[in-house]
């Protein structure tokens, strides 16, 4: 499995809707980062603050210019989806993510170990 090279992929397909927030992070996010709460409405994220329509992209997802690679401009305050975010290989081979490799799919048990050990910062293990 190789590291991620940040091409966005997975926040793309999930921003649109697919993601949600805690109500204690949205609760932290009206309290500390009104920069962020600003783009919530009714307990739902990413809404455009002026019409109060739903998002088609996450408005904190930043490409790097020059690059083809995106960077989060509130990863640490990011919500939990996003944190746990790859849970599984079987996700990952869905999203069309670029950190599988032919190997990961021939091995799955062994991909999934080093998934988790990878992530194992920011989520609970995948437990199958």
């Amino acid at each position: 499995m190789k590291s991620c090279n940040q091409c966005g992929k997975c926040c793309i397909k999930y921003s649109d809707g697919g993601l949600s927030a805690s109500a204690s992070e949205i609760e932290m996010w009206e309290l500390f980062k009104p920069e962020i709460f600003a783009f919530v409405r009714n307990g739902q994220i990413w809404v455009d603050p002026e019409t109060g329509m739903p998002l088609q992209r996450c408005p904190f997802l930043v490409l790097e210019s020059n690059q083809p690679k995106y960077t989060c401009s509130i990863y640490d305050d990011r919500p939990e989806d996003c944190r746990h975010y790859p849970t599984h290989i079987d996700e990952m081979v869905r999203d069309e993510c670029e950190m599988i490799e032919l190997i990961d799919l021939e091995k799955p048990s062994e991909a999934q170990a080093k998934l988790d050990k990878m992530m194992a910062d920011s989520r609970p293990s995948y437990s199958s």
